[in-house]
C-alpha cells in the first residue's frame, strides 16, 4: 500500500478493506486484527484503527475483544438493501429531474454514452463502472443530501452482486436500455416518469441479484 498518500490514508484503508469484505477477500467469520492488517497493508496502526471503527459503524465487522469478526453482507442484508433502494432510488431520479441543469444533463449523458460504448465492446468491467457512476450522479444531481447519504453506501455494499448480475449478457443489455429510458425521462423533464422507470429498474436489479446471491454465500 505504498501508493497511498499521507492525506486521506484512513479513507483509503477503509475503502480497501470495505471492498475486500464486500467481494469476499475476507469471508464472513474471519477475524481481523490490527497487527494482521498492519502486516498485510504496510501501514501504521492509526489508519487501520480508524478504518476498523468505520467498518464497525457500517456493520461490516463486529468487535470481539480479540479482533474484529467479518460480518459481510448476508442474503437478508442484500434483500433489505434492495427493498430500501426500491423505495427511495426513484426519488433521487425525481429530484434530479426537477433540479436538472444543462451541465448536469450533459454530464449524465456523457456517462450513459460511455456505458453504451463499452457495451458495444463487451467490456463488462467498464460497463459496471459506468453503472456505478450513473446512479451516483443521479444522487448528486438530485440535490438531496439525505437521499445521497443513504443510497451511496448501499450501492457500494451491493457491488459484488451487481457485478455478477451485469456479467449476464441479457441483464447487461437490459441495464443499458433502462438507463437510456431513465435519461430520456429526465431530459424531457418528466419527473414522475423518471421516478417510475427508476423504480422498475431497481425491481429488475433486485430480481437479478437475488438469483445470484446463493452462489456467493
Amino acid at each position: 500500500m505504498t501508493q497511498f498518500k499521507t492525506t486521506s490514508l484512513a479513507d483509503r484503508v477503509f475503502e480497501k478493506l470495505e471492498n475486500d469484505i464486500i467481494f469476499g477477500v475476507y469471508p464472513r467469520g474471519e477475524i481481523l486484527t490490527e497487527l494482521k492488517l498492519v502486516e498485510q497493508l504496510g501501514v501504521s496502526r492509526t489508519p487501520i484503527r480508524e478504518a476498523l471503527r468505520r467498518l464497525e459503524q457500517e456493520r461490516l465487522i463486529a468487535d470481539t475483544g480479540k479482533g474484529s469478526v467479518v460480518l459481510g453482507i448476508t442474503e437478508d442484508d442484500l434483500l433489505d438493501i434492495l427493498n430500501i433502494r426500491l423505495r427511495i432510488e426513484g426519488l433521487a431520479s425525481y429530484y434530479a429531474t426537477k433540479n436538472m441543469t444543462p451541465e448536469g444533463l450533459q454530464e449524465l449523458e456523457h456517462v450513459l454514452d460511455l456505458q453504451e460504448f463499452y457495451y458495444s465492446k463487451g467490456d463488462t468491467e467498464h460497463i459496471r463502472e459506468m453503472d456505478d457512476q450513473f446512479h451516483a450522479l443521479i444522487c448528486k444531481l438530485s440535490g438531496r443530501s439525505v437521499i445521497s447519504d443513504t443510497l451511496l453506501p448501499l450501492h457500494r455494499k451491493t457491488q459484488r452482486y451487481r457485478k455478477a448480475s451485469i456479467e449476464d449478457k441479457d441483464r447487461m443489455a437490459q441495464v443499458v436500455k433502462e438507463h437510456r429510458k431513465i435519461f430520456e425521462a429526465v431530459s424531457s423533464g418528466d419527473a414522475d416518469l423518471a421516478e417510475q422507470l427508476t423504480t422498475e429498474h431497481i425491481e429488475h436489479a433486485k430480481e437479478s441479484m437475488l438469483k445470484r446471491v446463493k452462489h456467493y454465500g
